[in-house]
Formats: structure tokens, C-alpha cells, sequence
């Protein structure tokens, strides 16, 4: 017999009853005659009694069936019609699996360095305030999403299976608890291996992957993609060409523009990384005074608020983690934060940013055209890197100093590695952003009792929360004005993050096989 039960345990249940004793008293039966296939799992700490939610699952005296949805079955097709692929990020991995799962070759071209060789870069970036251009915390093998602690979490139900996106995942190596956890991630530290794992798949089957290779011109004739240059030299025939670049890739965006080729301003948002002691959000969100119980994750939270029409909301909130610099030129600071798997840093960071309407705020860059809100987020990430020091420290001041406009004396310990500078960020922030965020901070001071405190320092600038630019495709995916061209992922406008890309790169390489 399989029964579905929905089943809540409070911390003491949990930690000294478990889960299988409490489901064998739920349904009468000895442990031993019942197996359990958790299917989600969530914490509810609205109040001061905080429980464990679970839907389960139950066999009663019979096997349990697999936890496993999906048989990943890969072809050999090393002698397969090729499907090139530009970025190696989450878009272009699923792309290239799908590619291998439908009998063709994926040929991926990756500007930056493979895991390992990445690694360097990011020290030197920490360290040396070194920026490679094409060997960051957005480029290289795993894009953005291999430094970005693997947040699952999407509301793109719709776009794909996610289901389906997670289980690969399990594949090539998370953990079976992202299938049942209510906000997954994976951990910056595991997501390497998942993504050497993922690459060694692709080649395993014939597929091939390039790095340290920038594609750097489109050869089109008759508004057919034609060719490739690959680093400014070498000429490259394809029949069809899945973009998955990213939404830092800024030279792409010059080169479509330049060939004429259509783009247009998207909406985007822009604000700052506020860092709080872990400690704190977990006092606010698990209603406790000392240390969180040890079955408890570090907290996390998710804030919204409406100011003059914009919304003003948390994006990327990583608790027991660390802020990145994530510039991707010399001569700006961008910020963004990851944590490992166990969220075990002391503190918690999160992007606070501010809705910008292309249409309407950025009047004053209309001479850019579509590259507008590109010029606008260029523009801040400019300004962060002068108030900052002229190097990859960041400008920084107490939350509560920026929100009373005061210049910060000290700062607080942060976990950003090349240091902060006291910058009077209230002042420097344009008032679309600044005026808001000032506004917005002080309200989720008041929706969480203890938020607003000096013992928090926001960071500037959080810029990169998605493409300023979107890079149109018809119904079948493909560039309404250049064949052979499919725009796919968060560099075309089409995803917001690890799991919503994945699914918009097999979608991609689903219409760019079609009739090949």
C-alpha cells in the first residue's frame, strides 16, 4: 500500500523522534514495515513554535519505487550534424545536453577558462584586484551560476520541466535533497564539480568544448548566419548558432548593434548588497535571542516595497555567505554575493535593488539607443569603482548612516575580501536608485524588528541582476531577422537565473535541431 500524507514536526520532534518514527505513529504501523520518499520539505517559522513541513510519500509493506523521474540518455554524436553553442553558462550546458539527447553534436565556444584554470582569476581579482577580462566571477566555464551558490529557486514553472533540470543536476552530482527542498541551492563550493561533471558528459558522448575562445564576428549574407570569427581570426561555418552569452556580455551587444543586427532595451534593476551578521536575521526570522538551533539553516529572507512607482525589493539573498566582486572590466566594481553549501559564513548578504523602466527613467540616455540601460549600469559601475578607491574595493557605509545621509566614520567587518572604503552613497547613488532605497530600507526595518542597524553595511554597486538588453526571437526561438541565430538564456532576456536558463537552453537546442 502507498499512502500520501502531509506530516509537521516541531525541532524537538525532529531532533530526537525523526522522521520515520513519527510517520510510523501517524499511521499506526511499525517503522519497520514502511519506507519513506520525502517529496518536499519546508520550514514554517512564522511564529515562535517553528516546524518542519513534509508531503510525503509512504510504502507500507512493499518496495519503494525510484525517486527518479528521468532516464538522461545520452548518444554518441561524435559523427552527428553540429549545433554550435556560444557560453558555457547554465544555458549553453543544458543546450549542449539536450543537443546530445536529441543525436546532435554540441560544439561549445567558452571565452574564459574551465574550472579549474578559473579559479586563478578569481584569486587575482580578491587579491591583486586583478580583472581578467575573460576569466571572471561571470565568465568561464559554468558562467555566472558556477560562483553564485547554486539558488534553484524559480518561479518559471511554466518556461519547462523543472523537475527535470534538477534530477540532471542530480546526475552529474548534487544532492538527492534538492529534489525536496522547498528553496534548494547547491553550495559555490560543490558547483565545480557539477560542472566538470556536466562538460566530461558532453565530450564523453562526442560532443567538444572550447575555452579561452571569444567568438568576435557574425558572417551573415542574405540575413543567414553564415560564419563565425573566433578571436578575431579564425572563420568558422555554421549552419546553426544557439547564444547563450550571458547578461554581462557587453561585447556582444556592441557587435549585434554595430552589424545592425535588432535588439531592444529591456527593463532591468539596480541597487546595492546590504551584509548583516548572520546572527542577526537569524534572531529576527527564528525569534530567538542566542545562536539558532543547529537543525535550523542560516534564515533567509525576502523583502518587497513600493516606492514612487518602483519596486524596491531583495534579489539574490544568501544567507551564511560572502560578497564577490564581480566586475568583468578593469576601471568598474560590481558586487554579488554566493554562499557554500552549508551557509556557515557569519554573515548574510543580499541585493537590495530598484526597478528601472528603460522607457521612462533613462530619458537622458536616449542617444544610446537600445544600449541604453547598458550605458546606465556602465555608468554606476564607473562611479563604485572611483568612490571606491580606484581598485576592487567597494564603497560601502552603515545602513543606517546611508539612510540618514550621514558619512560613515568606521565600517562594519565585512566578508568581501578586497575591503570597502566609507563613501557617501546616499549622496552618490542617482535619486531614481538612492531616494528609493533609502525608503525601502526603512520600511523592511519595520516589516523585520532589528533589520535596520549600524551593525550593517551596504556595498555598492549591485548592477547585474539581469540583461539591460533583450535580444528578440520569433515563436521558433530564432532571431526574427537573422537565421541560424537562436538567442537563448538571462544574455537574451530570457531567464532569471540557474534553473530558468537551463530550461530556456534545451528549449533552444530543441528549436535549433528542428529541420536541420
Amino acid at each position: 500500500m502507498v499512502r500520501n500524507i502531509q506530516l509537521r514536526l516541531s525541532i524537538k520532534e525532529e531532533g530526537q523522534l525523526g522522521l520515520k518514527a513519527k510517520t510510523a505513529t501517524y499511521l499506526g504501523v511499525s517503522e519497520e514495515e514502511i519506507e519513506i520518499k520525502i517529496q518536499r520539505k519546508s520550514i514554517d517559522a512564522r511564529k515562535p513554535r517553528i516546524y518542519f513541513n513534509y508531503k510525503l510519500e509512504v510504502y507500507i509493506n512493499e518496495p519503494m519505487a525510484s525517486t527518479k523521474d528521468y532516464n538522461f540518455d545520452y548518444n554518441d554524436v561524435s559523427k552527428a550534424k553540429p549545433i554550435h553553442i556560444i557560453g558555457f553558462g547554465p544555458a549553453g550546458m543544458w543546450a549542449a545536453l539536450r543537443c546530445l539527447e536529441l543525436g546532435y553534436k554540441p560544439i561549445v565556444l567558452e571565452r574564459g577558462k574551465n574550472v579549474q584554470e578559473r579559479r586563478r582569476d578569481l584569486k587575482a581579482i580578491n587579491q591583486d584586484h586583478t580583472v581578467n577580462e575573460d576569466s571572471n566571477y561571470c565568465f568561464g566555464e559554468g558562467g555566472a551560476g558556477t560562483y553564485s551558490d547554486g539558488k534553484l529557486y524559480t518561479r518559471s514553472l511554466k518556461r519547462g520541466d523543472v523537475r527535470r533540470v534538477f534530477e540532471s543536476l542530480v546526475h552529474h552530482g548534487a544532492t538527492e535533497e534538492i529534489l525536496v527542498d522547498a528553496h534548494p541551492h547547491i553550495g559555490t563550493n560543490k558547483l565545480p564539480k557539477i560542472v566538470q561533471n556536466i562538460r566530461e558528459t558532453i565530450v564523453k558522448f562526442g560532443g567538444v568544448v572550447h575555452f579561452n575562445t571569444k567568438v568576435t564576428d557574425f558572417i551573415i549574407d542574405s540575413n543567414q548566419l553564415k560564419s563565425i570569427v573566433l578571436n578575431d581570426s579564425k572563420k568558422v561555418e555554421v549552419k546553426r548558432v544557439i547564444l547563450a552569452t550571458g547578461h554581462s556580455a557587453r561585447d556582444i551587444f556592441y557587435l549585434l548593434h554595430k552589424k545592425k543586427i535588432a535588439l531592444k532595451a529591456k527593463s532591468f534593476a539596480m541597487g546595492v548588497r546590504v551584509e548583516h551578521p548572520q546572527q542577526i536575521i537569524d534572531s529576527i526570522q527564528y525569534h530567538c535571542k542566542g545562536e539558532r538551533n543547529e537543525l535550523l539553516p542560516a534564515a533567509a529572507y525576502s523583502l518587497v516595497h513600493q516606492s514612487k512607482g518602483r519596486g524596491v525589493y531583495s534579489f539574490c539573498m544568501c544567507p551564511g555567505g560572502f560578497i564577490v566582486p564581480a566586475a568583468t572590466s578593469p576601471g568598474e566594481v560590481v558586487v554579488n554575493g554566493m554562499s557554500p553549501s552549508k551557509r556557515n559564513n557569519l554573515y548574510a548578504n543580499s541585493g537590495i535593488v530598484v526597478e528601472i523602466n528603460v522607457d521612462e527613467d533613462l530619458y537622458k540616455y536616449e542617444k544610446f539607443g537600445e544600449l541604453r540601460g547598458l550605458e546606465y549600469q556602465k555608468n554606476l559601475e564607473r562611479l563604485a569603482f572611483t568612490s571606491g578607491g580606484r581598485t576592487q574595493t567597494a564603497p560601502a557605509q552603515r545602513l543606517t548612516d546611508f539612510v540618514e545621509g550621514k558619512l560613515s566614520k568606521d565600517l562594519n567587518p565585512t566578508s568581501y575580501q578586497p575591503g570597502l572604503n566609507s563613501a557617501p552613497l546616499h549622496s552618490l547613488l542617482p535619486k531614481l536608485i538612492g531616494s528609493r532605497l533609502r525608503t525601502g530600507f526603512s520600511e523592511f526595518g519595520k516589516k523585520m524588528k532589528g533589520y535596520y542597524t549600524s551593525q550593517a553595511n551596504i556595498v555598492g554597486v549591485e548592477s547585474r541582476t539581469s540583461s539591460p538588453v533583450n535580444i528578440p526571437r520569433n515563436e521558433q526561438l530564432e532571431h526574427p531577422e537573422i537565421k541560424g541565430l537562436f538567442p537563448c538564456g538571462e544574455g537574451g532576456g530570457y531567464a532569471g537565473g540557474i534553473v530558468s536558463a537551463a530550461m530556456d537552453g534545451e528549449r533552444c537546442a530543441e528549436a535549433a535541431t528542428e529541420g536541420i
